[in-house]
């Protein structure tokens, strides 16, 4: 098995990152679920932010869902942020205000699944609970040689080599260091990795990683309702609990069936499935629309497709932005 060469590899060139410094249960918590989906070097000055804003589940928990959301801004995937307030209340209301040590209370948390239990249950508490993200999916598929492994098995291998490595939490970490740098998905540097030698797949072309699967992106196109006030500020709606930007605050928006006959639109958001085509429409009179005057943005989130839309206008915008 590669345990040794990895954990020898992972200690001599692992990369100083601050969660890395720790084994307290909320400083890895809120650095897993950020992890999620977000690159490192965007949740580096986020996860700094957040823990001097929230620096224990009980503030967490006792904090209003706006600032939450205000505080994750940049991040994306806001559902990630309710989740977290979410499971800090239960926290506080079941495990007396302290993170939960079994695996299944970790697991019974919302927003949390299999994976990223193990590596809390792992980095914590030392518990032999595998990570399996998609870099040790890719790692593990690659030294099998299978690259259409289900992930059945791939759950048995890994909880084979992590009792096999007897340090639970620097495999896990080896593991995922060693597919987010040497072991990537789009060229594998076998030359440099410490397991090249049992590796099925070394210095062989991946054609898996070659060819990735194809993202179908749709077109929406979004009236977006601007009435700004010089004294009362701007006008904004809450979005629904459900659907793109859920429980943000935006102004009020329409979809179109069609996109305008106006050249193009003001600002072209991109998420991972849609273009959202956001097309500013000045209005004066907001009568019978739910929202409320902002006349500052600073304790609300807005999604960044927004901010970006206002900074067309952003003269208009300056004293609340």
């Amino acid at each position: 098995m590669p345990c040794k060469p990895l954990l020898a590899w992972y200690a001599e060139v692992h990369r100083d990152l601050p969660w890395r410094h720790t084994q307290e249960p909320y400083a890895i918590w809120i650095s897993e679920v950020m992890l999620q989906q977000t690159q490192v070097k965007t949740v580096l000055p986020r996860y700094h932010a957040w823990l001097q804003r929230f620096p224990n589940i009980q503030s967490l928990a006792e904090a209003e869902l706006d600032a939450v959301l205000k505080a994750w801004e940049g991040l994306g995937y806001y559902r990630r942020a309710r989740f977290l307030h979410q499971a800090a209340q239960h926290i506080m209301q079941h495990h007396a205000g302290v993170f939960p040590e079994s695996f299944d209370d970790i697991m019974a948390l919302s927003g949390i699944g299999r994976s990223t239990a193990g590596a809390i249950a792992s980095f914590c508490y030392q518990h032999n609970t595998p990570v399996l993200d998609g870099n040790v999916k890719r790692v593990l598929r690659r030294w099998h040689g299978d690259a259409a492994c289900k992930d059945t098995t791939l759950w048995v291998w890994a909880k084979q080599y992590i009792e096999a490595s007897k340090q639970p939490d620097l495999w896990n970490q080896g593991m995922m260091e060693l597919g987010a740098t040497l072991c990537a998905t789009k060229q594998a540097n076998c030359a440099m990795c410490p397991v090249s030698n049992t590796c099925r797949s070394a210095f062989a072309v991946d054609e898996q990683a070659s060819k990735p699967k194809k993202i179908v992106v749709q077109d929406v196109h979004w009236e977006v309702l601007l009435c700004h006030d010089g004294t009362r500020g701007l006008w904004l709606q809450q979005r629904p609990k459900q659907g793109i930007w859920a429980g943000l605050w935006t102004p009020p928006i329409r979809e179109l069936t069609q996109a305008p006959k106006q050249p193009a639109a003001d600002y072209v958001h991109r998420l991972t499935h849609r273009r959202l085509h956001l097309y500013i429409k000045a209005v004066e009179d907001v009568e019978g629309r739910e929202g409320q005057w902002f006349q500052s943005l600073e304790h609300i989130a807005l999604p960044t497709g927004i901010y970006k839309l206002l900074e067309v206008h952003r003269r208009n915008f300056d004293a609340i932005m």
